[in-house]
């Protein structure tokens, strides 16, 4: 075991890296509790909002025409801030199994293509959210008077923090390399 390896082995993967991407690692952190508060907000809102809706539905007979529309938007930022918060935090899925056995170049070589797949993913969302949200951007919903590009939002959001997050992770397998997940 090398001396490196030996100096690095123990220490959380920010601990080793230089103050650039220590810097990189602490925003990205602060925007991954910030959207999942976001997330989690959005959640409990859709709860009362499906609450609310059912209780005006059947016990006044008077349903509310927007809380279907509300509801639909406050499920993609759900869906959309929480994978962004789930890639940063590592907790997507994840079947690694074989990559444990691998010698530790091939695992690298695991990982660092599961995070430019990653990558690619986010810029797909980044881009079909942008398509969409400038084809729509002229019509609105109905409902809420607002216009249908908000629906997009949340992923193209999701996708530059997702990026952020993957390349992140990416300086994290090649500045420091302790055992098991490189960003856990």
């Amino acid at each position: 075991m090398s001396s490196s390896a030996t100096a690095t082995h123990g220490l959380h993967p920010r601990a080793q890296a230089g103050p650039k991407l220590a810097l990189l690692a602490g925003i990205n952190a602060r925007l991954t509790r910030v959207v999942l508060v976001l997330a989690c907000l959005c959640l409990a809102g859709l709860g009362l909002v499906v609450i609310y809706g059912v209780v005006m539905r059947y016990a006044f007979n008077d349903p509310p025409s927007y809380v279907e529309q509300v509801a639909l938007m406050l499920v993609i930022c759900v869906a959309m801030f929480g994978a962004a918060a789930g890639v940063h935090d590592a907790g997507h899925i994840g079947l690694d199994s074989v990559v444990k056995l691998l010698p530790a170049k091939a695992r690298l070589v695991c990982h660092v293509i599961c995070q430019l797949l990653i990558m690619a993913f986010a810029c797909l969302l980044m881009w079909g959210g942008s398509a969409m949200a400038l084809s729509t951007m002229h019509d609105t919903i109905p409902t809420l008077g607002i216009s249908e590009s908000f629906r997009y939002l949340p992923s193209i959001i999701a996708g530059v923090l997702i990026i952020s997050f993957s390349i992140e992770h990416l300086l994290m397998l090649f500045v420091a390399k302790p055992s098991g997940s490189p960003w856990n």
